[in-house]
């Protein structure tokens, strides 16, 4: 009896209170005219299906990218006036690190680093496309675009991957010398920012091999290794990322990965018969209308632009390096790469400078 009660009452309120639908009620919902009356919501039928690129959209540093986003309904019927979007810059584990943007028709707000920088392309019907201009190194990751038409909402995820170049670094005091957050500042200093485990991954799979840990941007602390050697983790292990895991970000000092993409302008080389010194190498460079050259942007021009010269010459933190993109003799190992003369207290040499295109 008293189930039989309880199932009459329910039965009756809902009668009293909500018209019947089809067996479905979500929710109530305040309409739009803020006078505090109730709006139902009804399941229409239709399924809403929001799709994203399956492959990763490629950008660099500097450039303008579009992550494309479309959505639909199954079967297919029109979307209200007032579809939400939102974009969402997520963490690896995919859950949410930043609010990028949110619209309602052509109204839209963006946030953080992305005000001003980001916007919707709707050229489309029923399009949801995200446009980043100014690509910085941060905005590499994965981005939700979730769509919102009233009790439905789904959303679906892109990769956004910058094309660029993991170049391990220390600082002039040497080896193991940097927390976390110092590592961070060094790879800005230097024009890059700490490099992700995808980014690390991608460069040992490209030939990267390194025997000294460093920090990554999740605060673990690992290494590649191409060449199994026995200072490297032993002869026994496979070649693959060794990892230390999250260490103390404050307490244990380790050097760091940096992570550098494509360039806005041009690396060159200047030299005097004589040399110069440091001081003498930056003068030099803004006589010539320029700055001298980070670390990151030697590796950049390396990378990207085939930048070669067999001669030495200074960088903004006081280390002597060379690129060489064709190996040759006296011009170091047989292997391309960035040569480096360490942080040479006296000495002459030619720079490395960097101007804006």
């Amino acid at each position: 009896l008293p189930l039989l009660l309880e199932a009459t009452l329910l039965r009756l309120a809902s009668g009293f209170h909500r018209p019947f639908y089809n067996g479905f009620y979500y929710n109530h919902l305040m309409n739009d005219k803020g006078n505090g009356q109730e709006e139902v919501d009804y399941f229409n039928g239709a399924k809403l299906v929001v799709e994203t690129s399956k492959d990763p959209v490629y950008s660099s540093n500097g450039a303008n990218v579009t992550l494309p986003c479309h959505y639909h309904y199954e079967p297919d019927m029109e979307a209200k006036p007032k579809i939400r979007i939102k974009w969402s810059k997520l963490r690896d584990d995919y859950t949410k690190e930043q609010d990028v943007l949110v619209a309602i028709g052509k109204t839209y707000m963006a946030f953080g680093d992305f005000q001003g920088r980001a916007h919707l392309r709707q050229v489309s019907r029923r399009e949801a496309s995200l446009v980043i201009s100014d690509v910085r190194l941060q905005d590499d990751g994965k981005y939700r675009c979730e769509v919102i038409d009233g009790l439905e909402d789904e959303s679906d995820v892109v990769d956004l991957q910058l094309q660029g170049i993991v170049f391990p670094y220390q600082p002039p005091r040497g080896q193991y010398r940097l927390n976390f957050h110092e590592a961070e500042q060094v790879c800005q200093e230097q024009g890059a920012i700490l490099a992700t485990f995808n980014q690390l991954f991608q460069a040992w799979s490209e030939g990267l091999d390194w025997c000294n840990a460093g920090w990554l941007a999740d605060g673990t602390v690992q290494y590649p290794i191409r060449l199994p050697r026995k200072p490297c983790g032993g002869l026994h292990l496979a070649p693959g990322i060794r990892s230390y895991g999250p260490r103390h970000r404050h307490l244990h000092r380790f050097d760091a990965f940096c992570f550098s993409s494509g360039l806005r302008g041009e690396v060159f080389y200047l030299d005097h018969l004589a040399g110069m010194t440091l001081e003498e190498a930056k003068q030099s460079c803004q006589d010539a209308g320029a700055e001298i050259a980070r670390v990151g942007q030697l590796y950049s021009a390396w990378k990207f632009l085939g930048l070669d010269r067999c001669n030495a010459g200074w960088l903004a933190d006081g280390s002597v390096r060379y690129p060489i993109t064709k190996p040759r003799a006296n011009c170091g190992p047989a292997e391309p790469g960035v040569r480096s003369f360490g942080f040479p207290s006296k000495g002459r040499f030619g720079v490395f400078c960097y101007k804006e295109r």
